[in-house]
């Protein structure tokens, strides 16, 4: 039986092995072309999102700014055992918003916990 507790949590296993797990967040600041309205932007932010989340296997929302027509903030998360996989992921969901011609990436933000945090 496992147990989890926190954002992130340590499994017991037979044998009394303990796995990491680590999740990590991505939060993008992003700056749209152009856009008028809401609905406007709605039809720019809703593809990313889904392609966020059909490429890599995230969590992913809008997270912020709804009320401002050409800006957005984009959250993502992932859990995985190994710090260099959570990493491998961010970096490519960071490289994805980049590469939109859509939009300008102007800032991200990263966290990265374990259960050995406190």
């Amino acid at each position: 039986m496992a147990l989890l507790q926190g954002p992130a949590a340590s499994v017991r296993v037979a044998g009394g092995r303990r796995v990491l797990i680590y999740t990590g967040t991505l939060t993008a600041d992003l700056l749209l072309g152009d856009v008028h309205s809401l609905k406007g932007k709605r039809a720019v932010v809703r593809p990313i999102v889904a392609e966020l989340r059909r490429h890599f296997a995230v969590a992913a929302a809008e997270v912020g700014d709804q009320d401002l027509h050409r800006r957005a903030r984009v959250g993502v998360a992932t859990v995985a055992g190994d710090v260099g996989q959570v990493t491998d992921v961010l970096d490519a969901c960071e490289r994805l918003l980049v590469e939109r011609p859509e939009v300008t990436l102007l800032s991200t933000h990263r966290q990265l916990v374990s259960d050995t945090d406190d």
